[in-house]
């Protein structure tokens, strides 16, 4: 890991909004900067380079991070290691008062070939027991 400084807006602005250890495998979603496909897709890179890859969001992009991580399982990329919540204090500045949003972060496994065999062996074996019983 790396110190970093994280820029708003990209670089033309100059906005630096924080300073800090910044995981090179993580992705953190906004809801107005980018769609949703763009964070699948950005995962799924991430997923080559990575064994786990981490997802993170605050208050409004909760949902569409949960949407990125179910897709990524259901198509069979990833598989669900860890989901922390939690709440984080940040300062309004139209209010000049500290507000709370709601946090999260999944941390995503790569899902292994052999994983893919399993479940494909148990369906399988499940077909045919429910064959067998007709």
């Amino acid at each position: 890991m790396e110190t970093v400084a994280v820029v708003e807006n990209g670089p033309a602005t100059g906005d630096v909004v924080g300073v800090g250890k910044i995981k090179k495998n993580r992705i953190q979603v906004s809801t107005n900067k980018k769609p949703l496909f763009f964070y699948v897709n950005l995962a799924k890179r991430y997923m080559q380079q990575y064994n786990e890859i981490e997802l993170s969001a605050l208050g409004m992009a909760i949902g569409t991070v949960v949407t990125v991580a179910e897709i990524l399982k259901n198509n069979g990329l990833a598989t669900e290691k860890k989901i922390l919540t939690s709440t984080v204090g940040t300062k309004d500045e139209a209010k000049g008062r500290l507000v709370r949003k709601a946090k999260i972060e999944i941390l995503l496994g790569k899902k292994n070939s052999d994983d893919h065999d399993s479940a494909d062996k148990e369906a399988a074996h499940e077909a045919t027991e429910a064959d067998a019983k007709k």
